[in-house]
């Protein structure tokens, strides 16, 4: 039968359905990514519209339904403001909810996906580092079993590192090298943000170094959805 439940909730997305209504995307705690129509938000008078926008963290309740699940009740937890507030962090946090969305998957609990994404807003919240997205994407994707070998070659498990290509799983040495180069700096951050130092790691300031991080973790996520991304698309000709 179906029935009321609460959870907590990251919103990913929504788009328009009707004259008034919304269907929002969740990735929720404990239900896994959520389906749901937001009855009458698009009105000025709806009691929780803004509660329901991308980024936010909420507290909600859901009736559960066929096909798609509809919202009760919305109590903000976290809005990231500075996100909101900052197209620049905004970009960031788009291309982090987009890829969310296309790893998680609907009624099928993960946690550990949830905890991340809700950790690395308030990142992006409290400070605007470059390499958040980056960090992400490398952690999520060893969080879903797909994580790249990065001290050291794939081929040959030597230590002189130049390139990284995804379908061999990671690092590769001269010997071995093929797909895209890769800096021995940015050798040094991937080794630091995959190795237990992805804070230290966050406080590298903006350079070609970063950028070449961004595209690289881009890549390996593209490549394990199978799909461009679009926010990050319109994020670098921004």
């Amino acid at each position: 039968m179906p029935s009321l439940y609460r959870d907590e909730a990251v919103v990913l997305r929504t788009f328009k359905l009707g004259e008034a209504d919304r269907i929002v995307v969740l990735l929720t705690r404990g239900h896994g990514k959520v389906r749901a129509v937001a009855k009458g938000v698009r009105k000025t008078r709806s009691k929780f519209g803004a509660r329901l926008e991308p980024t936010s963290n909420v507290a909600v309740q859901l009736y559960e339904g066929r096909d798609l699940d509809t919202v009760t009740q919305v109590e903000t937890i976290d809005c990231f403001r500075p996100i909101r507030d900052d197209l620049d962090r905004f970009g960031r946090a788009s291309a982090m909810l987009e890829a969310v969305d296309q790893v998680a998957q609907h009624d099928e609990v993960n946690i550990g996906l949830y905890q991340m994404l809700v950790g690395a807003l308030r990142t992006l919240a409290a400070c605007d580092a470059p390499l958040v997205v980056a960090g992400f994407f490398f952690k999520m994707l060893t969080l879903e079993g797909f994580g790249p070998v990065v001290d050291r070659c794939v081929e040959c498990r030597g230590s002189e590192l130049v390139a990284f290509d995804v379908d061999s799983g990671g690092a590769l040495c001269r010997d071995h090298r093929r797909g895209t180069p890769v800096s021995p700096e940015a050798f040094i951050l991937l080794q630091m943000m995959l190795g237990g130092r992805l804070g230290a790691a966050l406080g590298t300031p903006e350079s070609a170094v970063t950028h070449e991080l961004d595209s690289l973790a881009t890549h390996a996520v593209e490549h394990h959805i199978e799909r461009r991304l679009r926010s990050v698309e319109v994020l670098h000709r921004g």
